[in-house]
């Protein structure tokens, strides 16, 4: 099943199955995923598979999920460095080009769901790090991710299995 994202007469939703959760996306809104790049804050329109989930063991017990887990450890990084090599990658800190860190000191990657976007191939500067993940208060925008309140995500999670996806389709189309 399908996290669907879109606008609707009611704002911005996302759909599972019947139900419907409030939810939050990049500080400039969508954009074509040919057209996104890297720091635009945009989240790309598209299908993008869920393809793991990662979490804070000190703050989330395990999380249910059918997806692939691991535990995020403070040495957990992301690179969003275009020139270098594991651009768009997972790496371990402390890490020399530009990058995420994953232990956050705010709630939002407690639960972070890694989403197929520039990923098979990676192409430097078309995005990087875009997760589905925890909601700031007042589901205020993302650097270009989906997010959810901490509940509505692992509630997603429990029935997410290897073929669940985030659809962003802004107008209630399909993509």
């Amino acid at each position: 099943m399908d996290l669907i994202v879109e606008e609707s007469k009611l704002g911005l939703q996302a759909r599972f199955g019947d139900r419907t959760f409030r939810c939050a996306v990049g500080r400039t809104n969508f954009i074509p995923a040919d057209q996104k790049r890297e720091g635009d804050g945009a989240t790309p329109i598209g299908r993008w598979r869920m393809c793991r989930v990662l979490y804070r063991p000190d703050r989330v017990d395990k999380v249910e999920t059918r997806l692939p887990l691991a535990e995020v450890t403070p040495k957990d990084g992301w690179c969003d460095a275009p020139e270098d090599p594991l651009y768009n990658q997972q790496i371990v800190l402390p890490y020399s080009s530009n990058h995420e860190v994953l232990w956050r000191d705010d709630q939002l990657y407690d639960v972070i769901v890694v989403l197929a976007h520039n990923s098979e191939p990676i192409e430097p500067g078309r995005g990087s790090a875009i997760f589905l993940h925890v909601a700031r208060d007042g589901y205020k925008p993302t650097e270009g991710c989906v997010a959810l309140a901490r509940q509505d995500l692992l509630e997603v999670l429990r029935e997410a299995d290897s073929e669940a996806a985030v659809v962003v389709a802004p107008r209630g189309g399909t993509v």
